[in-house]
């Protein structure tokens, strides 16, 4: 069975809304090798409504290992209001609902699968148990404004501690699995 992920650039006040409006001047080398080690496992992105309309307008011409990674990689974007054949390359709608489609997924050959740009995305999978494990990239900031994780009336979940590490730049890299 393949697993989901998901990584979340986080600030110490619990904001992962528009990470790259806060997070470049403590983004070190140690956070680029977990990303690169992230990308190394990952063959099939599953991405939001918003994150794909913000991704889709930046990447495609970007050139950079992140625009390595994620042009090519087969994307599946979750939306009821998107329509019709997606634009960005190996993109594709998911048709179904994002937890059945989820759920198959995983049952099928291949990588890890890592929930990508989408907040509402990732909770919704979260909650409903689809994701087995969670990356808070907790970067040295309050931002003090903007969409967090974690909201007041979440259900209560236990998490189990998998790894964690400071960087030399005061990022705290937490892994979390469910359960």
């Amino acid at each position: 069975m393949r697993t989901v992920t998901a990584g979340l650039f986080h600030s110490v006040d619990g904001v992962v809304e528009a990470p790259n409006e806060w997070q470049f001047d403590s983004f070190d080398a140690e956070m680029g090798e977990e990303l690169g080690a992230m990308m190394s496992r990952v063959d099939t992105v599953i991405l939001g409504r918003v994150g794909y309309r913000e991704w889709s307008d930046y990447w495609p011409t970007a050139d950079d290992g992140f625009a390595g990674f994620i042009n090519p990689v087969p994307k599946y974007v979750a939306s009821t209001t998107l329509t019709g054949d997606l634009e960005w390359q190996n993109s594709t709608l998911i048709e179904t609902d994002v937890h059945e489609f989820v759920s198959e997924l995983k049952q099928s050959d291949g990588g890890e699968i890592a929930v990508c740009a989408g907040i509402t995305v990732v909770r919704s999978l979260f909650f409903a148990g689809l994701i087995d494990s969670l990356t808070l990239m907790t970067h040295p900031v309050v931002v003090g404004k903007g969409r967090r994780m974690f909201e007041q009336g979440d259900p209560l979940t236990r998490l189990t501690l998998r790894s964690s590490r400071t960087t030399s730049a005061g990022n705290s890299i937490v892994t979390y699995g469910l359960g």
